[in-house]
């Protein structure tokens, strides 16, 4: 469901009315040097003027020279931070002095998020995630995506580790948004079209002061989308990954990039659809309660692929192949897609500066020659 988009003239009135219909509206602001996201009080919060500078291990802010909302690229957190929380109680298990065992699970209430400023990237990974988590495999993560509603930007100024047009995931969104707003800046204006994608988006559009979009705005808008495809700092190799990876498994380049890998796991904390998770269990001292949590876990460690007498994959080059491999390959397999959406996270936040695109390329090269 789509409508002709409208114009809005700021984004207070739009966190205004979702905060007075129940939502706890979430989205970026600076916070520690870094564009993060958090749960806003007003859209005064929102990083007006500042952008990013991006490298493979690197990140830093600067300043614009407009006051532009989102002119910046993803940042270190991604929206399954909420939707596939890092940890989570699971249940507790009191003793009583009888010796009867009561078993509580933690309060099935779910918040009603609004998602503000989520990229087109990160938009696809949570259909991914949905596509993961959603299909009554995880019935938590399934009722807080039921309750979120999720408010899309076009993605007009790509950072410099960006991929998603080669992921086909980016820079305009393709669907699975309530509202869908573009931000325009021009002669010191910054304003915003507006579009509903679902019964939910409309309903919150229309409670907000709006103007009809002149088309003069609507290919001002869909121009600024379409070159930011033309200025992706990064690209994927033009060859079927899925059968590259597949016929990669000797290749040198796995024990190279091993060299600098230090088997962290970052890549997979900020990846926005990396979704394993281990269980761990807690009691107090008198083991008159215990509590069972579940945590993200990572194919970089060791106990991940830990069966009796040691892990499968011991080394730093399987268990970085293990995870490119998947990502971009075995992923299809699983859940007919593929698992990276070109946010360039993994880059950016690698201590290492291991830079995926690269290593797929030097793959291919191998691989071919």
């Amino acid at each position: 469901m789509e409508n002709d988009p409208v114009r809005l003239s700021g984004l207070g009135p739009l966190v205004e009315v979702l905060r007075a219909d129940g939502y706890r509206v979430v989205g970026p602001t600076v916070r520690d040097g870094a564009i993060v996201l958090a749960e806003l009080e007003s859209a005064d919060a929102l990083p007006y003027g500042w952008g990013v500078r991006l490298a493979a291990g690197r990140y830093q802010l600067r300043e614009r020279s407009d006051r532009a909302a989102f002119g910046h690229a993803a940042g270190p957190q991604s929206w399954k931070s909420w939707l596939h929380p890092p940890r989570e109680k699971l249940f507790d298990v009191t003793r009583a002095p009888t010796g009867e065992l009561t078993v509580q699970e933690p309060d099935a209430e779910v918040p009603r998020y609004a998602f503000l400023g989520v990229r087109p990237c990160d938009l696809r990974a949570i259909a991914v995630q949905d596509r993961v988590l959603g299909q009554g495999v995880d019935g938590r993560y399934a009722a807080r995506r039921r309750a979120a509603l999720l408010i899309a930007v076009n993605c007009t100024e790509p950072g410099e580790t960006c991929f998603c047009a080669a992921t086909g995931s980016g820079p305009g969104a393709g669907g699975g948004y309530d509202l869908l707003l573009t931000e325009l800046v021009a002669d010191g204006e910054t304003t915003y079209l507006a579009r509903a994608g679902t019964p939910a988006g409309e309903r919150v559009l229309a409670a907000v002061p709006h103007q009809v979009a002149e088309p003069a705005q609507v290919a001002a808008a869909e121009a600024a989308v379409a070159a930011a495809a033309d200025r992706m700092g990064r690209d994927l190799p033009a060859t079927d990954l899925r059968s590259l990876l597949a016929g990669a498994y000797l290749a040198e380049r796995w024990d190279e990039v091993a060299r600098r890998c230090l088997t962290c796991g970052n890549c997979t904390m900020v990846c926005p659809t990396c979704f394993c998770t281990t269980v761990s269990d807690t009691t107090d001292l008198t083991g008159a309660h215990a509590g069972r949590w579940r945590e993200w876990d990572s194919c970089f460690t060791l106990d991940y692929s830990y069966l009796h007498g040691g892990p499968v994959r011991a080394s730093a080059a399987s268990r970085y192949r293990q995870w490119l491999t998947h990502k971009f390959g075995t992923w299809h397999d699983q859940f007919g897609e593929s698992g990276c959406v070109g946010c360039g996270r993994c880059i950016v936040w690698c201590p290492a500066g291991i830079d995926v695109t690269e290593e797929l390329h030097a793959l291919a090269k191998e691989v071919t020659q």
